[in-house]
């Protein structure tokens, strides 16, 4: 037999033979009349490959081992029975019982048997729904190893007999695929895997939990890294927070909202940047904010900062209670206390066009700074897109409700602040934390 396998476009050419009786990917199966025409010609000194060409099968779509192999065999069958060998007799006499009508008792029981199986399996389907956030409308298939977990459960608990095969084949499974779970050397390596699975689990938790933050799956493969000299895959990390319900809760994505509108004597200044966020170069880019959080019972406090676009690293920032004027122009002040911040030639600060960046005031201070002032583009976000992402990593990862003074939120956005630069590592920043990187372009230049 030939182990060529046809396409569905090769199929499809061979069903519209006439000489074929049934194709798949697998095989062929010819006509008794092309058995017969194939022995005649043949016998008359024609080639194999002759017949089947002038026959209207194409060799390269059969493959010239399967027509040499078809030929021997035709010719085997002719010299021992004559034209009686070329007769495909398998639908004829297979050897095989035909298969009997079921009992009213039996069919009772089959359906009963698939009534328990389908409840079952909506039981376990509405559970799943009921943990999974969003998966109302969500379209859930059970795993294979789910699928044979529920029909032995079914089978224990209904004590049904002899069901093994037609529950396999309800549930769309095989039945040795069922019989091969439950065995002993499949359980075996079930709880081996299991084993190391637990191990891991707890090497992640330890990523997880370091520092006290939240972390992402990427998070924790650059953690694992950096900090305990171990490497894992995203696939595996991934794997086994979804298996343990490790979960890093994400950010809800926020429409961005403009501060107030500019009064006359405020002045807007173009874009200077355009989005032109990593240039290689520290201290070049300066990117500002604001945004509050909102702490103990229904707290609000203000937040400034000022980030480096290059590598990330938070440079200044600012925490008020009340959003006037000085939360902007006392964190330019803290700016330039920055023992580590040296001005990179040409650079800028870019910010929003809220009120707080249009004042002469905060305009005057940056000019003291010797910074040119960059702005976005009226009510677009992405113009200030690392800044924003940072304060969302903030939200997300800082314990801001936990605060219960205004005191006790500046000690928590401190320690998140020194997390952030010197333990945070970044995918974008080859792995590192936004100092370890300044360190880097620093010694690259």
């Amino acid at each position: 037999m030939s182990k060529k396998l046809f396409t569905e476009k090769e199929v499809k050419i061979l069903s519209n033979n006439p000489y074929v009786k049934s194709v798949s990917s697998k095989g062929i199966t010819y006509t008794e009349e092309f058995r017969n025409f194939f022995i005649e010609e043949n016998e008359g000194g024609k080639l194999p490959r002759e017949i089947f060409e002038q026959s209207g099968f194409d060799i390269d779509v059969l493959g010239m081992a399967s027509v040499r192999a078809a030929g021997k065999r035709w010719r085997a069958s002719y010299r021992e029975n004559g034209l009686a060998g070329l007769r495909d007799t398998r639908g004829e006499n297979s050897g095989r019982t035909c298969e009997r009508e079921l009992t009213l008792e039996e069919k009772v029981a089959r359906l009963e048997a698939q009534n328990n199986l389908l409840k079952a399996e909506n039981e376990l389907l509405k559970k799943i729904r009921f943990c999974r956030k969003g998966a109302e409308t969500e379209t859930i298939t059970l795993p294979t190893d789910q699928k044979f977990i529920l029909i032995r459960s079914v089978i224990q608990k209904y004590k049904l007999k002899n069901m093994v095969s037609y529950l396999c084949e309800v549930a769309g499974v095989s039945q040795s695929g069922y019989y091969n779970y439950f065995s002993e050397r499949s359980q075996k390596v079930r709880k081996e895997k299991e084993a190391k699975d637990e191990i891991v689990k707890e090497i992640i938790l330890k990523a997880f939990h370091f520092k006290h933050r939240k972390k992402g799956a990427r998070q924790i493969k650059m953690t694992l890294a950096g900090q305990f000299n171990v490497k894992y895959n995203l696939k595996r990390i991934r794997r086994i927070m979804k298996k343990y319900g490790i979960i890093c809760p994400i950010r809800k994505a926020n429409p961005y909202r403009r501060m107030m509108k500019a009064t006359q004597e405020h002045r807007l200044v173009p874009n200077l940047l355009n989005r032109e966020f990593k240039q290689g170069i520290p201290y070049k880019v300066l990117l500002t904010d604001i945004t509050y959080l909102f702490y103990g019972k229904g707290q609000k406090a203000y937040l400034s900062a000022i980030k480096d676009g290059s590598t990330g690293e938070l440079l200044a920032y600012n925490l008020s209670e009340r959003m006037t004027i000085d939360l902007a122009t006392d964190t330019l002040k803290k700016l330039k206390k920055n023992k580590h911040f040296k001005k990179a030639k040409d650079a800028l600060i870019h910010s929003d066009q809220g009120v707080h960046y249009t004042h002469p005031e905060f305009q005057k201070a940056v000019k003291k700074l010797k910074l040119r002032q960059s702005m976005s583009r009226r009510g677009n976000c992405w113009d200030n897109a690392p800044q924003e992402s940072f304060f969302g990593h903030l939200k997300d990862e800082a314990s801001i409700k936990e605060c219960r003074t205004l005191e006790e939120l500046k000690r928590e956005i401190k320690q998140y602040m020194t997390y952030y630069n010197h333990y945070r590592y970044q995918w974008n920043l080859k792995k590192m934390t936004p100092v370890q990187y300044r360190e880097h372009l620093l010694k690259s230049a």
